[in-house]
């Protein structure tokens, strides 16, 4: 003990110097827009290549499970493909010679960080805002919905994970009926999460199919989200309490798309016109 107060007496001053240095840099980073901004692109990055750097090292040990995963997501959208040929074959339909803009743009990412088992879950990509990549924009993956971004850097991009609680009311609807209502994370098991407003004279069994809605402005309608697990009567309301079982295992997330609308500006614009109304 009396070497740890000799040591202290001896680096006082310097002690109280690096006290004081930690003081105003949090003061400056706290009350001035520019440097906070900065402070925080550049912490962005650097945890960035930090989660990088391990996520390739895990890929390694990893990789066969992965090409496993992308051999049968390739079947699978081949599947589809030929599908929807032999549709046009049998029903050709003449379509206009102007091409419109996709209504939806897919950028791939790659998984550097994510977190399951917290009340507030984040996700890391290797992809920023020179990739196109902004705020608001929605991340799914081959199972269903993952999260959507909520902070870019040029190489980088983070965003809330479904399962986090500050994610609000997902839109979601229940596809044999198109009941719509809000999904929310209930922070206790990565597994599931409850959907919310749907009132108790709709039909609605164990199994069914949840996908978003069409009320969604960050994802496209009919994305999977799950089946629904258990069903109650919500006592003192006209609403049931649904328990979804989710689509997408977010332990084993390695590959993401990150969903843009492009109308979405467009829509967000038009219907602000309506506030007061």
């Amino acid at each position: 003990m009396r070497s740890l107060f000799r040591f202290l007496l001896r680096n006082y001053f310097l002690m109280m110097f690096l006290a004081l240095e930690a003081i105003s840099f949090v003061l400056i980073v706290s009350f001035n827009n520019y440097q906070r901004v900065t402070f925080f692109n550049s912490s962005n990055n650097f945890a960035g290549t930090v989660y990088e750097k391990f996520s390739s090292i895990d890929d390694y040990f990893s990789l066969s499970r992965t090409n496993a995963r992308l051999a049968a997501e390739n079947a699978s959208l081949r599947k589809q493909l030929l599908f929807r040929m032999s549709l046009q074959e049998q029903y050709p339909v003449n379509r206009p010679d102007t091409v419109e803009a996709p209504a939806y743009i897919f950028t791939s990412a790659k998984v550097i960080s994510n977190s399951v088992n917290k009340q507030f879950n984040y996700i890391t990509l290797n992809k920023g805002s020179r990739h196109g990549i902004k705020p608001d924009m929605g991340i799914i993956d081959a199972s269903g919905v993952v999260g959507v971004i909520t902070n870019v850097s040029p190489n980088y991009s983070t965003g809330l994970s479904l399962l986090n609680k500050r994610l609000m009311g997902i839109s979601a609807q229940i596809t044999k009926n198109n009941y719509s209502g809000a999904l929310v994370w209930d922070g206790e098991n990565y597994n599931t999460a409850d959907l919310k407003e749907i009132p108790f004279n709709v039909m609605v069994n164990v199994g069914d199919t949840v996908v978003t809605s069409s009320n969604s402005g960050i994802f496209p309608e009919g994305i999977m989200i799950g089946t629904i697990k258990k069903v109650d009567v919500q006592s003192g309301t006209n609403f049931y309490n649904i328990k979804v079982e989710l689509s997408t295992n977010f332990k084993t997330l390695k590959y993401v798309e990150v969903v843009q609308n492009t109308k979405r500006t467009e829509l967000i614009k038009l219907e602000s016109n309506n506030v007061g109304e």
